[in-house]
């Protein structure tokens, strides 16, 4: 049976690129809930599926590590899709361009790793992570703008939108509609097992392609997922699918990515289950749009806590208004990536992720000092430096919950 690479074990073909922890962060960016097909499967080894293939990734302080599995059933007509994927999932497909293969053994006593690189790999990996990003040049001007971001970041560093495939991103966050990040994996896992296509087999555990648009259109899959207990968000997922390929084609949400923000989150929001924020999620972390920024009660709160932010302060539900004056805030504040600065933030106040607060070697300052009443008037980004740094072509993060108009 294959089963999961690990780098610690020699033998395994992998590659790597030049990539510090400070441009990212595997287990921030993973592990936040901005997609949620990625799991651990190892120490510090993350596998999943991206680009119709199965992926383990790892790291270390200057270099990020990736093996890719071979897909024996990739090519399989749909109506095979439920059929058990069989081969090794390691084997080297003969039909493939002829690979370099290299032996390295790393420092510090490290095991010798087969290094193996394939053309077009590395090229999805830095469009994935949107790598041609200078995320180093951004914190340092966010940080310029916002103390209270400055005084975060020094623990978080690393945490980036991710450039998921626009089909998956917005059907994975209908989901999240009250919801809950391990109910949304599961869902998530289950509408992939049901009308996906397999990949391969690892350790037991079969890895499924996101559905297309057309398996989620059919007629039949709402009682699919209600017997699998999406509840009315079944519903959404199979209107929706069938709303697009009837009146816009299955290229459309690709499209998405040349339209200019607002029309496209206007444009997204004409289908059943999808609200602003999960408009904003899909056009943040699939649809290039760095500005958009995704609000939801969570949100609402660490602006009123952490910024003094007024909007909405005497009010007990996010309402569509004040849903836009929070993101012109950010926006105001943060500049044309707001949304990734935003990212950094929800991330850092997740409770999975307090311990990095309490790591000896991080001091952090009294609240008061480091982050005193934003002023907006005062706080506006530099765009002329922001115009140094290539401008990225965005995704998203998630948010657990969802506010009542994305239900």
């Amino acid at each position: 049976m294959a089963k999961h690479a690990m780098r610690s074990v020699g033998g395994t073909a992998w590659a790597s690129l030049a990539c510090t922890r400070s441009q990212l962060r595997l287990d921030l960016n993973l592990g936040c809930g901005q997609n949620f097909r990625w799991k651990e499967t190892g120490d510090g080894h993350w596998t999943g599926v991206m680009g119709g293939r199965v992926w383990t990734l790892t790291q270390t302080d200057d270099r990020l590590w990736y093996h890719v599995y071979n897909n024996k059933d990739g090519h399989k007509e749909e109506d095979n899709r439920k059929r058990k994927a069989c081969g090794s999932a390691q084997q080297l497909n003969k039909s493939e361009k002829r690979r370099k293969v290299n032996m390295k053994e790393e420092e510090n006593d490290e095991p010798v790793t087969v290094t193996v690189k394939k053309e077009g790999e590395e090229e999805m990996l830095v469009d994935y992570f949107q790598l041609n990003v200078n995320l180093e040049e951004l914190y340092r001007e966010w940080g310029l703008a916002d103390p209270h971001f400055k005084h975060i970041s020094n623990i978080f560093t690393g945490i980036r939108m991710l450039r998921q495939n626009p089909t998956e991103c917005l059907f994975s966050f209908i989901c999240t509609s009250n919801n809950h990040i391990s109910r949304i994996q599961g869902m998530v896992d289950n509408l992939c097992r049901s009308l996906g296509m397999p990949l391969c087999e690892l350790d037991g555990t079969t890895y499924y392609d996101f559905p297309s648009l057309s398996a989620l259109a059919d007629d039949k899959v709402e009682a699919l997922l209600r017997d699998l207990g999406f509840g009315y968000r079944a519903r959404f997922l199979q209107q929706s699918a069938k709303h697009i390929l009837e009146k816009h084609g299955p290229d459309w949400l690709q499209g998405l990515r040349s339209t200019p923000y607002l029309q496209a989150r206007d444009a997204l929001r004409s289908l059943p289950g999808v609200g602003l924020k999960v408009a904003d999620c899909a056009c943040l972390m699939s649809l290039d749009k760095a500005d958009a920024v995704p609000v939801d009660t969570h949100v609402w709160q660490i602006a009123k806590r952490d910024y003094k932010c007024a909007a909405g302060s005497a009010q007990k539900t996010l309402t569509d208004k004040v849903y836009r004056d929070i993101g012109d805030f950010f926006r105001q504040l943060w500049g044309p990536y707001a949304g990734w600065a935003q990212s950094v933030l929800f991330c850092a106040d997740l409770k999975k992720f307090q311990k990095l607060k309490e790591m000896p070697s991080v001091k952090l300052e009294d609240d008061k000092k480091a982050s005193p009443p934003i002023k907006k008037a005062k706080l506006k980004m530099k765009n002329k430096k922001l115009n140094k740094i290539e401008k990225p072509r965005s995704v998203c993060h998630k948010k657990a919950k969802l506010a009542p108009q994305d239900k």
